[in-house]
């Protein structure tokens, strides 16, 4: 019991560390699309995303990479706010529909 312990713990310890910060970058960087707004910003491996990318399909080679749920694209910028009341995101892949985006970084309004 006290291995298995042990054993979670460390694992535990090694994805936290292997998680990467996310940081801010300016709406007029994203490259990839139209800046997202999504309720949730989440790894890949927690169980809202996981179950999500399994239903469809997806297959994402690196477990921490940021994945957007329930996205719409912000058509307008700046214009009485940000635009955006949950999270503001540029993304790599927004290719699934509003469901899911993938590789998702924060942006700033």
């Amino acid at each position: 019991m006290q291995f298995k312990l042990a054993f979670v713990s460390a694992a535990l310890a090694t994805l936290a560390a292997a998680t990467p910060t996310l940081r801010n970058e300016p709406a007029s960087s994203c490259t990839t699309g139209p800046v997202q707004c999504c309720n949730t910003v989440e790894p890949a491996s927690s169980s809202a995303a996981a179950g999500l990318l399994g239903l469809l399909g997806i297959v994402v080679q690196d477990l921490t990479v940021a994945v957007g749920i329930t996205c719409s694209p912000i058509t307008v910028i700046g214009a009485g706010g940000s635009g955006c009341s949950a999270q503001a995101v540029c993304c790599e892949d927004n290719s699934h529909g509003t469901l899911i985006s993938i590789g998702c970084v924060p942006v700033t309004l």
